[in-house]
């Protein structure tokens, strides 16, 4: 089959990695959440070897993960998990991960399905394990820039509840299931990076 190709994800790959390198280096596993291309997760591994890589995403994405995976012949990346977010249990093996990762997923996704996103976290997380999310957002309610608010609009006129999501909300998500943001970097194409750590604490 014809290799899936993100040309966002050429370009924001390095600008990523510059935020995230000193955070992969002190982790040894890795859930990617929406694995899409595996551009990330070949490029990123790639460049951290310690990591062991977990893609996923939703079944009709893995043929196109796998293509990527068996060209680029990374030994520490996993062939990918079916993953939805709305399912009990996103793990068979009940393991946890030091990083959970996530890029241009949340304005895709539904709000009940961003709701269930951060609720399974704390099933896969570990205690102090940090959740990185990419993408756009707004900000009290106001778009970063008048791209994103046209690409919102574009998003919401699909009909099927995408949106570019308020950082507020997904802060109260994060702190309601036990995280505490950690940064917000601002990265090109008017997107952010926000880690978040899970509180060494029961939930």
């Amino acid at each position: 089959m014809e290799i899936p190709y993100s040309e966002a994800c050429e370009r924001n790959k390095d600008p990523i990695l510059t935020v995230l390198s000193e955070h992969f280096k002190h982790a040894k596993s890795v859930l990617e959440v929406g694995s899409g291309t595996a551009q990330h997760a070949i490029y990123f591994s790639q460049q951290t070897p310690n990591l062991s890589w977990q893609t996923s995403d939703r079944l009709e994405y893995h043929d196109g993960i796998l293509a990527q995976l068996a060209v680029a012949g990374v030994g520490n990346v996993l062939p990918p998990l079916e993953l939805d977010v709305n399912q009990p249990v996103w793990v068979e093996n009940r393991a946890t991960y030091d990083l959970i990762y996530t890029a241009n997923t949340i304005h895709i996704m539904a709000e009940p399905d961003v709701v269930a996103f951060f609720s399974g976290l704390p099933k896969v997380l570990k205690p102090d394990g940090k959740l990185v999310i990419y993408g756009p957002f707004k900000y009290a309610g106001k778009f970063t820039s008048d791209s994103n608010a046209a690409f919102d609009q574009s998003l919401r006129s699909r009909g099927v509840g995408s949106g570019i999501r308020d950082f507020e909300w997904l802060n109260e998500l994060a702190a309601s299931c036990g995280l505490a943001l950690l940064s917000d970097h601002s990265m090109p194409a008017n997107n952010q990076c926000l880690i978040w750590q899970r509180k060494n604490e029961p939930l």
